[in-house]
């Protein structure tokens, strides 16, 4: 009598992995995907609404307040009448018209 050392074991699906990869996939897309696309057209509209006037951090932590706005950098005035021109897309937080001139911004 032989003994079968491996029986075919019925798997889900049939065989197919393709369910697998369509699960995976949309794991990927709402963990990963979506929220950096959501992120992206947030940064997108707040350089889109950049004004002279307001007061802005750039990524690289500059503080300071908008004095004109072209089609792709601002020109940004600092401490004691300093302007720098930083590229639009660089543009990190725009701050509250009410806040405090050494308002901290929370990375939290």
């Amino acid at each position: 009598m032989v003994l079968p050392i491996a029986q075919a074991v019925p798997s889900l699906f049939g065989g197919s992995m393709l369910p697998l990869f369509a699960a995976l996939f949309l794991v990927m897309y709402f963990t990963m995907i979506r929220p950096q696309a959501k992120a992206a057209k947030a940064h997108r509209a707040l350089v889109e609404g950049l004004a002279k006037g307001d007061r802005v951090v750039t990524q690289g932590g500059l503080h300071g307040t908008i004095t004109r706005v072209d089609e792709t950098t601002v020109v940004m005035s600092v401490e004691d009448g300093t302007r720098l021109r930083v590229e639009r897309s660089r543009v990190a937080v725009v701050l509250a018209k009410d806040a405090p001139k050494e308002a901290a911004v929370s990375v939290n």
